[in-house]
């Protein structure tokens, strides 16, 4: 399946648009011409991004839901194939993470995380999957983590989320190209977003602060990436070399992270 280099007239599913690194790949497909149908569960967020994108001349959509519940993805899709007969492109950017010792960490959280974080694209994917078929074509961007590539400490439930839809986009590309339906799993390192809270940056490395980039940066080079038909890509490019030497050198490469993430944490022996 080649890439999607032009959307202009197609719709675009965006999850966990009202904000950050959802909201700016909306926005980045709709000034291309795209469609864009936005989900998250806050509809005043949802309708302000609206306003923002028609009156860039862009076209979108709200819908309502929360992608942890699998009737709410149902009704979501629903909505989107009833108002607009296709869905194009789906983009599964909805999640939420912790920085947080796996000790110290409620058990009915990470419930919730897994639940968000990978059955909420599993749910969407299900739901897109006969539409695309029918077609013949579709494609599916899932927006999985630095943290699914490399296990995080004080991010332990989150790493496990994103390394499930990490393996499961990879299985999938591979499923789904015959059906012309291509899948790009794509990496941020860190995005600048409300995600990271001062009190989350308190427990981060002072060295990690210098390789944030934007949203906006991200969505074009995730779109990018998408237009040339990659299945897997780290963001910023620059990162993606950690990957593969901790694939050579799992250990030394694994103590380096614990030393440099772990000297941050002051609760890690209370």
């Amino acid at each position: 399946m080649a890439g999607l280099r032009d959307v202009a007239g197609r719709v675009a599913v965006v999850t966990g648009a009202s904000s950050g690194i959802g909201a700016a790949l909306a926005v980045a497909l709709a000034r291309r011409g795209a469609r864009v149908a936005l989900v998250a569960r806050r509809r005043d967020r949802l309708e302000a991004m609206a306003k923002e994108i028609e009156r860039d001349g862009g076209v979108a959509r709200v819908v309502v839901a929360d992608v942890s519940s699998r009737d709410s993805v149902h009704d979501a899709a629903s909505d989107v194939l009833a108002h607009w007969d296709r869905i194009d492109l789906l983009v599964n950017a909805a999640g939420f993470a912790r920085h947080i010792l796996f000790k110290d960490h409620d058990v009915s959280d990470m419930e919730r995380m897994l639940q968000t974080n990978l059955l909420g694209c599993v749910y969407w994917i299900e739901r897109v999957l006969a539409p695309m078929r029918a077609r013949g074509e579709g494609w599916i961007v899932n927006v999985s983590s630095f943290a699914g590539k490399l296990g995080q400490p004080d991010e332990a439930a989150y790493s496990a989320s994103k390394f499930a839809l990490t393996g499961l986009s990879e299985a999938l590309a591979h499923e789904f190209a015959p059906l012309g339906i291509h899948v790009l799993c794509v990496h941020p390192v860190l995005v600048r977003t409300e995600m990271f809270s001062p009190e989350i940056l308190a427990r981060m490395p002072r060295a990690s602060l210098r390789s944030f980039i934007e949203p906006a940066d991200f969505a074009e080079r995730s779109l990018r990436a998408l237009a040339r038909g990659e299945t897997d890509v780290v963001i910023p490019r620059r990162f993606g070399w950690v990957p593969v030497l901790h694939s050579l050198f799992p250990r030394w490469v694994g103590r380096g992270v614990a030393r440099v993430k772990l000297a941050s944490l002051p609760d890690l022996t209370r």
